[in-house]
Parts: C-alpha cells; structure tokens; sequence
C-alpha cells in the first residue's frame, strides 16, 4: 500500500497544525521535537514563529545535537548561546540531546555501511518523535529533509562524524560519498526503529537554498516556494519533495537546485533507505 503524504501550497504556521490534525496519527507520551536550530549567520532557517503553534499543539520539547564541525553550535556551551540567540530557549523547553556523555548507542544490525549509530544519550527520556524539516539543498547530502533530520540531525557530535567517516571519524570529510549516504540511511533506520513507528515527519519547502541551515554563509534561496508536507513515512516525504522539485519546471531556479541534487547524488539516500524498510518510495500525495 502507497505511503500517504498530504500536501498544502499555502505555507502558514496554521496550516503545519491543520496538516498534522488530519494527518490523524496522535504522538503519545513524551515527544522529542526535532528541528534545525540553525547556524549563527545563516538567514534561510525556519524561526521559532513558524514553528510555534504545531509546537503548542504537540506539546513537546525541542531537541538539537550538537554539530561535528567547527561554528557556533559544535560545543555545548556554544549551542545553548546560539539555542538563546535564535529564539528556541526563550519559547519553548529545549534538549540538548548530547549536552553530556556518554552518548546512547543504537544497533544496526542490517545497516549497509555502518552497525552502529552514536545518538544524544537523552533521547531516552521520549516516547515518540515529530521531525520538522526545513526541506533545502546541502552542501554533502544534495538536499536536507526528514533523512538527513532522523540521521546527522539526531547523532549526536561524535555520531555526525561517525557516519559522514563511515565508521572512521578520521575520514569526516573524505569517505566515499556513496557510502556516506547509505550510512545516513542506515542512522535513519535505528531511529525509526527505536521509536517503533511512533514518529510523525513534517517537510516545508520554503527559503528553499542549494544550502543548509547548518551553513552561516548561505546562498540566498533560488527556487520559489512549493508548500508544506506531512507523513508518517520519512522515506515518502523525502521523495515527495524531490518530485515536486523535478515538477517546478517553469520555475527559473530549479535547474540551479536540481544541480546541488543531483551532482552530490542525493536521491542516494532515499534509494538506500527504502531497500531498508524505512519507508516506501511510493506514495500518494494527497492535496489539501
């Protein structure tokens, strides 16, 4: 059966709510909310304003880790000044998942490249998971959605350098590019697993750059804005976002995004997590 993936052109906060609401999948217990809180610099991010209400609604806490490269969120201290900066603290609570060690450790016994994936020790205190992605290009991935969220987005410092080396932390920037890719798909898969299916995955295709919110110097956005999806499959939302880029063809800068997609072999990722089951590339995408 076809993944179900709604879908909205209007982009309001009040929209995300009303996506979620007939998305009809209720987050029980403790809910990890999962966003980007973006790099100190960077102008393409989704704001706290936005994303405010859907928070409300779920009642959740927000979650970061910190990053593997150098910037104003790769240490603790650093992040929890930049979490204050943008907003993120004085709004909501806030988790930084890997503010102490020792990281958890989730198996991955079928992962393709790697066996094990380095997470925030605290993602033991939540029960269930909203993902709330600002989908965008990447410099390494090609693009940023829901994947890139449950795997470098969730791993915590060491863990993002454990999967962009494939396992060897010494290789951060110089694996094998394919292989990294398959081992963000393998990160995603012990995250969904870990939460059983109790995740629900939000994409807004808005201040849509060729990079990511994790870079302080950014392109401006190039293509214009495509909407709002909500799925309970990470794989289908992912997909459903690159199709609708590969749809925009009477938009002047889709070329320009479809070339950071497609020259770091993005859809790699998504392939590689759907011959895992963490997900389906099929889908319907249902318009609201």
């Amino acid at each position: 059966m076809k993944s179900k993936v709604y879908f909205s052109r209007a982009i309001t906060p009040e929209k995300v709510v009303e996506l979620y609401e007939l998305l009809g999948k209720e987050l029980g217990g403790k809910v990890a909310i999962k966003l980007h809180s973006g790099e100190v610099g960077n102008q393409n991010f989704l704001k706290p304003d936005f994303w405010a209400p859907i928070i409300a609604k779920v009642g959740g806490t927000v979650t970061e880790c910190n990053t593997a490269y150098d910037g104003g969120r790769d240490t603790t201290e650093k992040h929890l000044k930049t979490l204050k900066l943008h907003g993120w603290s004085e709004h909501f609570d806030v988790d930084l998942l890997d503010a102490e060690g020792p990281d958890m450790v989730l198996d991955i016994p079928n992962g393709k490249k790697i066996k094990k994936n380095f997470v925030g020790k605290n993602l033991k205190n939540y029960d269930s998971l909203l993902v709330l992605s600002h989908f965008k290009g990447h410099p390494m991935g090609g693009y940023g959605g829901a994947l890139k969220q449950l795997s470098i987005g969730i791993a915590s410092s060491y863990g993002k350098a454990y999967i962009h080396g494939v396992s060897d932390v010494s290789k951060i920037w110089t694996a094998d590019h394919d292989s990294f890719l398959e081992a963000m798909a393998d990160a995603a898969l012990s995250v969904v697993e870990y939460f059983k299916g109790n995740a629900v995955y939000i994409n807004v295709m808005k201040n849509m750059s060729v990079d990511c919110d994790c870079c302080a110097v950014a392109e401006d956005p190039c293509i214009k804005d495509i909407g709002i999806l909500i799925s309970a499959d990470p794989v289908a939302i992912d997909q459903a976002c690159i199709d609708l880029v590969y749809a925009a063809t009477d938009d002047p800068g889709q070329k320009h995004f479809l070339e950071r997609v497609e020259s770091r072999n993005g859809v790699h990722t998504i392939e590689a997590a759907a011959e895992l089951n963490v997900g389906s590339r099929e889908y319907e995408l249902i318009e609201i």
